[in-house]
């Protein structure tokens, strides 16, 4: 039956992708997807047909995709992370709607770079935080400086997506500079360099400190609330409970 799911992979290896997603990818005749994204998981799909292209090519990969359940195929669109969150779910819902077919679109979520990055620092997101990429490729420049800075004023921890890239030196020097303004200097940063992958690597930092480490486009940032401290090793964000009691 000709279908297309959309299919968050996860951060990039088998053991954080979810059977939901393994079976879509395992149940379709072609797998279409970014070519970094393919590079990860193709060696473990052997016998299966893989369609990759560049960055820019969204729209491409989905009129693809829809091209082949137009012929009676079975698609697996691929997004890393969840393809739900800045993924491929909704250009390609998109896509199908306005082309009046009707080829059943499935969401099957995934682990997101988020997620990832703080089950790596101990447990920074554990109260209210903000996913924001400094990517302005599809934003405006001071429309996600606005962004940084109402979540930076409203307390949120913020994960940042995308911080830096060879074109964008200074997004997150403008960033963290922000959201001084209504932290402490101290406040635990963690910085999280492909997650979940063969490269995976991450210091902790702070505010005052954070850009002497290594940021790049695979890196995630996470910043830390008012309330978010280290101990033992680890970024914690308290949620409120109270456990005096339990001291001992």
């Amino acid at each position: 039956m000709s279908k297309i799911a959309v299919t968050g992979i996860g951060p990039g290896s088998m053991a954080d992708m979810t059977p939901r997603a393994k079976a879509a990818i395992e149940d379709a005749d072609i797998i279409i997807g970014y070519s970094t994204y393919i590079g990860l998981i193709g060696k473990h799909f052997p016998g299966k047909e893989f369609l990759s292209s560049g960055m820019t090519r969204e729209i491409e990969r989905c009129e693809l995709a829809l091209q082949m359940a137009l012929e009676g195929k079975s698609v697996a669109l691929i997004s890393s992370g969840d393809c739900g969150i800045y993924g491929m779910a909704g250009i390609m819902l998109e896509v199908v709607n306005r082309s009046g077919s009707g080829i059943p679109v499935e969401i099957i979520p995934g682990i997101t770079a988020a997620s990832a990055a703080a089950a790596i620092l101990g447990a920074p997101i554990m109260h209210d935080f903000a996913v924001i990429s400094l990517s302005d490729l599809m934003t405006p420049l001071e429309l996600i400086y606005k962004r940084v800075e109402c979540a930076a004023e409203g307390d949120f921890v913020i994960c940042l997506y995308n911080p830096k890239s060879k074109k964008r030196t200074d997004y997150i020097d403008k960033v963290r500079n922000i959201v001084l303004k209504y932290r402490k200097a101290e406040t635990p940063v963690g910085i999280v360099r492909n997650a979940g992958r063969e490269k995976e690597a991450y210091d902790i930092a702070t505010l005052s400190n954070m850009l002497d480490f290594e940021i790049d486009m695979f890196t995630v940032v996470v910043i830390g609330n008012s309330k978010t401290y280290m101990d033992n090793g680890r970024i914690i964000t308290p949620r409120g409970y109270d456990l005096k009691e339990y001291v001992r």
